[in-house]
Order: C-alpha cells, then structure tokens, then sequence
C-alpha cells in the first residue's frame, strides 16, 4: 500500500496536476477548433466530389460560398485552418485534410462512391485505402434534367432576378431561383458561376426529401407512420410509444439540448446517427409539443434503413431523374438525411414536380395516394411563428397572398422548394446566406405567383 502511494506521488511530480487538465473554455475553444476543421473538411469534400460536382465546382467557389458567413463560433476560424485536396490518378478529390492543433491528426473528410463523403471521427488518421469511383455522368443542359427553357416568361424571370438583390432580406446571397408552372421553366436567375445543374447541400431540405422516402416505403407496403419507430431501450420503455409520425412532425417529445438541435457532434464532430440521435429521453408525451429538432427526422430515417439495401435513397433520387443529388452518410454508412444531400435547383424542382403529381413520376405511382394531404395537414402540434407544420414540409397557410395549399421544404441558409398544388407551381431558392440574414421566400412565393397569375 505504502508503495503504491509512493509511486502515485512519483507520477505527480513527473506529470504536474496543471499539465495534465484543461479549463472548461480551454476545452470548450479547442472543441470549437476540431468542429470548424470538420466544417471544412466535409464541405470541401462534398462539393468536389465526383458524384456530385466533377469538375465543375472549385476551390475558391467553395471557400467564398460556403465557408463564409457560418456560425459565429467557427466563422472566424475557417480561413486560418490550412487544408489540403488529396486527389486520385484522375483528378478528382479523395479526401480533404484540415489542420486544426498540434498533437492531432487533422479532421478528414473523405469520399465512397455513390455516397459522397463522410467526416471521420476526431483524431481519426486519414484513410490508406484505394478509392474506387465512377465516371461523373456531364447532364449540364441535359433536356431532361432541365426541361422547357425556353417558356421563360419576361415578367416572372423579372421576379426571379430580383432575388439576386437584396429586395427579400438585407445581405442574402442568393445563388440560384426556378419558378415553374405545370412542369415548364418561366422564369430563372443564378449568381455567377452558378446554374441549375450545379448542386449545393440542401441543408434541411433533405428533411423533406426524408419524408418522401418515407412514403415510398408506405407505399410499398414497408413502413406505416403510425407503427413504433422502435426507439428505446425494450417493449417496456416508453420511448416505444414514439411513432414514425410523431417524427415527421417533430413531435416525439424528446429533449434535445439546443434550440433547432443543431447535432454538431453528428454534422461537424465525425460522431455516427446511432450514437448522436437515438438515445434522448422523453420530456412530454409523443404528440403533444412540437419540437424542431434534426434527431426526430433522423430516427424517423434509421425506422426505415432496412429497407435502404434494395431501395437507397440515391436509387430513388434517380428514379426521379435526380442524378446530380446524392444523400451522404456518416463513416459507419447511416444516412444524415436531415441535413446532409447535395442537390441541384433543377433536380429540387423535379422532387417538387413528383409531388404537383400527388405522387406519380412519368405514369408510375411512387408515393400513397394520399401522402399529400399527409404531409401538408397540419394535424399535430404546431410551431410558434408565421408558419404551420406538417409531416417533414412546412406550411404557408398563414401567409397572406399564399394560397392555403402551399408547403414547402425549407434549409438553412435559405434552401426553399415552395409548392403550390392549386397553381401548378414549384418554385425553387437556393442561397447561401450569412448567419443573421433571412430570405424572406413568403414574400418570394407571393411575388412570383403574382407575376404568374398576370
């Protein structure tokens, strides 16, 4: 006993107790450090990847577009992290390295095939293997990608241009804007260096494209919103009661620790979809208080990945001839499908078409016959502000000079697919605004339906 206290006090002495702790802001600053490299290395990654960009997209578009105006905490740290681009025989980008301390290897965000890239955990080495890939399919002005071009009509593209102004929110960047009507382009506008074929991440758009999912699997008879969603520790735990609906419309009643659930540890960190989003425990019963939160479409997801072996999300993307959209997962393979898909306006607004069309792409039934009035009814627990809730859309049905019909999917950084059934439209904003400015898209969708409608 004697001795081993002796030895105790020995490695005190060598390993100073200050040496080997951290303050909490030291903790808390050197987090903040690993989370931004991750940022970093995951967009640059994923906007050059080659299922989703080729060639297309470059470096310094990424690093002015995306990598700027982000969280406040991480927005003045991205340019001082160096990174590197590591590249294939081909050319095009297998990983992406951020240094972010010394001590530590940097964050990697590294490319699979067909499913864009991952984020490997903090403090994982980059990865040795070969990478395998194929050839980028070039659908630039691809007519039936991008059809009926020339049906742009001068007064609705005047409406569309004016987003690229500040007329909708001070100090938005918006990037690219569709309006369309019965399936034709009438009017458009894109910043320089952007089209619609050009993808961008959907932010939580991809929580509609979720839902959509969802109801493909309904409709083939593998899923049913008003089963279990099998959360919780056993039959006995009361997590159990959470639905797949309850999902859909935020409402599963679990905590989450941040206004909006920002999930850094998933998104930025390199933690998995069953580590981050599964476990929370219950605050109020299932279907009672609405909650936004990325865990509940997340769970809502995991339901449903058994099915994902015959029917992936990128197989299905491409049903809808969404061949530039690809849904990314985490380093264990679990889709990050409130958040993490890269698309294009042209391949947002056939998403938009399929659902003008309750549910039938090119004379084949996808969806349940009723699964737009699902996801439009606001029939559960609705959010404080100007707009309703359904399942995975949002509603504008309280949006004066919006037809009460419209839903919409909507991202952050101003991602916004607005549909409008009674009118024949979609209408399709992507951005990437900095941190504090908003898009007003009510006001948009109000502008552009007027146009239309002269």
């Amino acid at each position: 006993m004697i001795r081993t206290v002796l030895a105790a006090a020995a490695l005190l002495v060598a390993f100073p107790l200050a040496a080997q702790s951290s303050t909490q802001e030291e903790l808390d600053a050197r987090h903040n450090r690993a989370l931004a490299a991750g940022y970093k290395a995951l967009f640059l990654c994923g906007a050059l990847a080659p299922d989703v960009t080729g060639m297309r997209r470059t470096e310094a578009s990424v690093l002015e577009y995306e990598l700027t105006g982000i969280y406040p905490a991480m927005d003045s740290l991205i340019a001082s992290l160096p990174h590197r681009l590591e590249r294939g025989s081909d050319g095009f980008v297998d990983y992406v390295a951020v240094e972010w301390t010394d001590g530590m290897p940097t964050r990697v965000a590294a490319y699979r095939q067909d499913r864009g890239c991952h984020l490997l955990p903090i403090g994982a080495d980059a990865p040795s293997e070969e990478f395998e890939r194929s050839i980028p399919i070039d659908r630039v002005g691809d007519p039936t990608v991008y059809p009926l071009r020339e049906k742009i009509d001068r007064r609705v593209n005047a409406v569309a241009q004016s987003a690229l102004t500040d007329k909708y929110g001070e100090g938005t960047r918006t990037t690219a804007v569709l309006i369309r009507r019965a399936d034709v382009t009438r009017g458009e506008a894109f910043a320089p260096g952007f089209d619609a074929d050009l993808p961008q991440r959907t932010w939580s758009v991809a929580k509609s494209m979720a839902a959509t999912l969802v109801g493909a699997a309904v409709y083939r008879g593998e899923a049913n919103v008003q089963s279990s969603a099998g959360l919780g520790a056993g039959q006995d735990d009361p997590r159990r009661e959470i639905t797949i609906d309850h999902l859909l419309r935020m409402a599963s009643g679990r905590y989450s620790d941040t206004p909006g659930n920002r999930t850094d540890p998933l998104y930025l960190g390199g933690s998995t979809v069953a580590e981050t989003a599964l476990h929370w425990p219950l605050l109020h019963r299932p279907g009672k208080i609405f909650r936004y939160a990325n865990n509940d479409t997340l769970a809502a997801v995991t339901a449903i990945d058994d099915t994902f072996q015959e029917h992936s999300p990128n197989r299905f993307f491409h049903t809808l001839g969404m061949h530039s959209t690809v849904a990314e997962t985490d380093w264990q393979g679990g889709y990050i499908l409130s958040s993490q898909v890269w698309s294009t306006a042209a391949d947002l607004a056939r998403l938009g078409q399929l659902y003008l069309e309750d549910g039938v792409w090119r004379g084949r039934r996808i969806l349940p016959e009723d699964w737009v009035e699902y996801v439009s009814s606001p029939s559960g627990p609705q959010p404080d502000g100007p707009f309703g809730y359904g399942a995975g859309f949002w509603l504008l049905n309280k949006s004066a000079g919006v037809p009460s019909d419209t839903f919409a999917a909507m991202g952050n950084r101003g991602q916004y697919i607005v549909i409008v059934p009674s009118m024949n439209v979609v209408i399709v904003r992507r951005g990437e605004d900095p941190t504090g400015s908003r898009f007003d898209i009510a006001a948009f969708a109000r502008d552009a339906l007027d146009s239309l409608e002269k």
